[in-house]
C-alpha cells in the first residue's frame, strides 16, 4: 500500500476531515474536501510529470492530501491553516512511515502553498500552482463576493 493511502485512513485525518466539512456545509466558496485534495494531487502529479521533476506520486498525493488538514482550526481559532495544516500534518506522517527528508519537503509545501515567492522551491510552487488550478473560479456561483485576486483564480480553462 502507498503510504498516502495510510494518510487516508489515518484517524487523525479523517477526524480533521469530518470537523472541515461540517465548518463547511453552509459555505457558499470552494469547500476544503475531498474534491479538492484530490484535484491538487491530480493537478501537481502532472505538473511534476510536465516539468521532469524527480517527485514521487506518494510525495505529491501525501503533500495534497494534508495541505488543508487545519482549515476547521482556522475556522475556529482564527489560526493561519498552512501553519496548523503543517502542524497536523508532521505527526501524521511520522505515522504512516515517511523519512524526516520527505517530512520537511512536504511541510515546506504545506507551509508555503498560500504564497507564490521566487525563492521557494520547485516542489513547493507546484503546490501553490496546484492549488489555485484546481478551483474552477471561471464557473464560480460566488466570484462575485470571492476575495481571490484575479491573479490568483483559475479563470481560464487549463489545469
Amino acid at each position: 500500500m502507498e503510504r498516502y493511502q495510510k494518510i487516508a485512513k489515518h484517524e487523525k485525518f479523517q477526524y480533521y476531515m469530518e470537523k472541515t466539512r461540517k465548518a463547511e456545509e453552509k459555505r457558499i466558496f470552494c469547500r476544503h474536501n475531498w474534491d479538492h485534495l484530490l484535484a491538487v494531487a491530480r493537478i501537481a502529479y502532472i505538473l511534476v510529470l510536465e516539468e521532469g521533476l524527480d517527485i514521487s506520486r506518494d510525495l505529491v498525493y501525501a503533500t495534497a492530501f494534508l495541505h488543508d488538514i487545519g482549515k476547521a482550526e482556522q475556522y475556529q481559532r482564527g489560526i493561519p491553516h498552512e501553519i496548523e495544516s503543517a502542524i497536523l500534518a508532521e505527526g501524521i506522517l511520522k505515522d504512516c512511515g515517511y523519512q524526516e527528508d520527505e517530512i520537511r519537503m512536504i511541510l515546506g509545501a504545506i507551509l508555503h502553498h498560500r504564497v507564490y515567492r521566487d525563492f521557494h522551491t520547485e516542489f513547493e510552487k507546484i503546490i501553490y500552482r496546484a492549488d489555485k488550478l484546481s478551483r474552477p473560479c471561471k464557473d464560480c456561483k460566488a466570484a462575485e463576493e470571492c476575495n481571490w485576486s484575479d491573479e490568483k483564480k483559475n479563470l481560464e480553462v487549463t489545469i
